[in-house]
């Protein structure tokens, strides 16, 4: 699959030169740009291949959190694993609600999670201290 092939490439690349909560943020900011761009162009005649494919990237960015954090011994704190956990539910969830009864407005909940999650990653969390 192309698209998949893409997707390691990036990260491939964007692993050598980025710390993992950037890395992290860089593919959350991704995965809400192409969100975004469907949501902006909800009329284009190509938007349902558009959606179906960052649903799906955003499905895999999702998975992979939640691989992550429901490992044994991962450093975050367990409440804030959990509260992520149940953020990506819902996101899950959202997906399935757009694939069946398709609106522009469903995304922009996911939008802004993915947008704020990035931020929050960008932040020096020293420096918050």
């Amino acid at each position: 699959m192309q698209t998949n092939n893409a997707i390691k490439e990036y990260v491939g690349i964007q692993k050598e030169s980025m710390s993992g909560r950037e890395l992290e943020a860089s593919v959350l900011t991704k995965a809400g740009l192409m969100l975004k761009a469907v949501q902006e162009n909800w009329d284009a005649p190509d938007r349902e291949a558009k959606m179906l494919e960052a649903i799906k990237y955003n499905q895999k960015v999702w998975s992979f959190f939640q691989a992550e954090l429901t490992e044994p011994g991962h450093p975050m704190p367990k409440k804030l694993r959990e509260d992520l956990l149940n953020l990506s539910l819902f996101v899950d969830k959202r997906f399935f609600e757009v694939m069946a009864f398709p609106t522009a407005e469903k995304l922009s909940i996911v939008i802004d999670i993915n947008f704020n999650i990035a931020a929050g990653l960008r932040t020096n969390p020293e420096a918050a201290g």
